[in-house]
């Protein structure tokens, strides 16, 4: 079951398929036609549509174990979910994505005249304590020392010098680019375009696409990966931009590299850096642009472009974090506090 996430209990996927049939024909294909026509306004990648199916199928799984039957699961087991969750130390704005996908499961339903309520319409998620500004990122001298591990691509020759270069160009699309996990794995080189000297990136994201002038020394190395990589065919969403080599048979196999994989270098360049701790993963390296590039610019416009955001109030926060920083109150006290004695 590799398309399943991490789970309490994914080991409970097959019980699925001893659910009683109400739940396994008619909410399924309620939510199925739900997933179809209002998930993104009926244009969801797999990606997504796969996560939901998953969230769906786990907790019908926790009901099957519990002995209850999803078709007529009531609030109270809904927060006996929840509780379960908590128990298995899932963070609240996991929980919260999961039983939002419960509460969608059961609109659905509700939509198609299989229930009269939904059971999960009043069940909040677990209070999220952290601040909204409250996100990680890597400072100046932080990213420095993070690029400085990754190894030269120039000192490397032959199928080492190709994954230098992607190892590079990953960590180069979230941290200077500000590109998600999943923007870098649906990347394809159709996606590629040059306008005079710019080298532009036509970025597939959550919820609409955007256009992103790559930086001149992150366009030169794209343009060398792609000439020492080769030619690789494509897969049903185009050709791969960021693929698989495989050692074993000295070929590079032209799989899409997934989004495990790109996770797993930059925890393993992290961990080099001395920069792995908690909340600095993957995200964190578009938080890192957007802060960086606000503190460097004050251009929160320029900003939210950058990040693809539609509603600017979701970019304030990187330039409240950063003017924050600068205005202080602290700053103007006029005190100084005690000097250590030697």
């Amino acid at each position: 079951m590799t398309d399943v996430p991490p789970t309490i209990t994914p080991q409970l996927i097959p019980l699925v398929n001893r659910l009683p049939s109400r739940a396994r024909t008619e909410m399924d294909a309620a939510f199925a036609d739900f997933l179809r026509i209002d998930v993104a306004n009926g244009d969801a990648s797999q990606d997504t549509l796969r996560n939901y199916r998953n969230e769906v199928a786990l907790w019908s799984a926790w009901c099957s174990e519990q002995g209850v039957d999803p078709a007529t699961a009531s609030v109270v087991h809904i927060k006996q979910y929840r509780a379960a969750l908590l128990e298995h130390h899932y963070a609240p704005i996991s929980i919260r994505w999961k039983l939002s996908i419960i509460r969608r499961f059961y609109e659905a339903a509700r939509n198609a005249g299989l229930r009269f309520d939904n059971p999960a319409a009043g069940v909040r998620s677990p209070r999220i304590r952290q601040a909204a500004e409250d996100f990680k990122y890597l400072s100046d001298e932080e990213l420095t020392r993070f690029f400085a591990v990754i190894p030269n691509p120039d000192e490397a020759t032959g199928e080492d010098r190709v994954r230098r270069l992607r190892s590079l160009l990953l960590i180069t699309m979230m941290a200077l680019q500000a590109l998600r996990t999943i923007e870098v794995h649906r990347a394809n080189v159709e996606d590629l375009t040059e306008k005079g000297e710019n080298l532009i990136l036509l970025v597939r994201g959550k919820t609409r696409d955007r256009i992103v002038y790559l930086r001149p020394d992150t366009a030169k190395r794209v343009k060398q990966y792609l000439e020492l990589r080769g030619k690789v065919d494509p897969d049903a969403a185009g050709t791969p931009l960021f693929t698989v080599a495989s050692v074993r048979h000295e070929r590079y196999d032209g799989q899409r590299l997934s989004r495990r994989h790109i996770r797993e270098q930059t925890d393993k360049y992290l961990r080099l850096a001395g920069l792995k701790r908690p909340g600095i993963s993957n995200h964190a390296l578009r938080h890192t642009a957007a802060t960086l590039g606000y503190l460097h610019t004050g251009d929160l416009r320029a900003v939210q472009e950058f990040l693809g955001h539609v509603d600017p109030r979701q970019t304030s926060r990187y330039a409240h974090v950063v003017d924050m920083a600068k205005r202080n109150p602290a700053l103007s006290i006029q005190a100084t506090l005690r000097r250590e004695t030697a």
